[in-house]
């Protein structure tokens, strides 16, 4: 073997780390409100707010069903309003990541935990005719007709909720893919 000449030998490594740009297609500050995805993710946390006062607002004949259901709005809302902040401030830009990416994935989780909160809420709703017996005597149904019209909101705006995570997460697909 013939030694090598200090020519040859690879340089060192650079002691600072490297991290690539962050890829955003989508602007920071308050320009992210003037595009669809700002709009949406807007209605997303406006409709989201409204889910969560109406379940609230009831009585709950099924802990489990509307437990379910505003432990995904109030999660989702808080996300939302995290990630939107993350490109009101600007964080987005100095995060590097894949925005692009990142933005399909939680939209596109969030969607699919939406519809299923939508559709156990309009499970509930749709209980309302069954009698609930406490004995022979006397039946109570297990929705009042207050509870009732409010539940019928409450799945309505669900549903509104779960589309808009869809349109956020077919305009992240479309960003991500260019």
């Amino acid at each position: 073997m013939m030694p090598r000449s200090p020519s040859s030998m690879p340089p060192p490594p650079n002691p600072a780390a490297y991290f690539p740009p962050p890829r955003v297609t989508l602007p920071s500050g308050l320009e992210i409100l003037r595009t669809y995805s700002g709009a949406v993710i807007f209605l997303e946390i406006l409709f989201g707010t409204i889910v969560w006062i109406l379940v609230a607002s009831t009585q709950v004949p099924l802990p489990l069903l509307q437990g379910w259901v505003m432990f995904v709005a109030v999660t989702a809302w808080f996300l939302s309003i995290a990630f939107l902040c993350v490109f009101l401030f600007g964080y987005a830009n100095r995060i590097a990541i894949n925005w692009n990416q990142t933005d399909f994935l939680f939209h596109g989780a969030t969607f699919v935990f939406y519809f299923g909160a939508f559709l156990l809420q309009a499970a509930t709703t749709s209980l309302h005719h069954f009698p609930r017996k406490f004995n022979s005597t006397s039946q109570e149904k297990i929705l009042s007709d207050h509870d009732y019209n409010i539940s019928i909101a409450a799945s309505i705006f669900a549903f509104a909720t779960a589309v808009c995570y869809g349109c956020s997460t077919a305009l992240a697909l479309r960003r991500w893919r260019l």
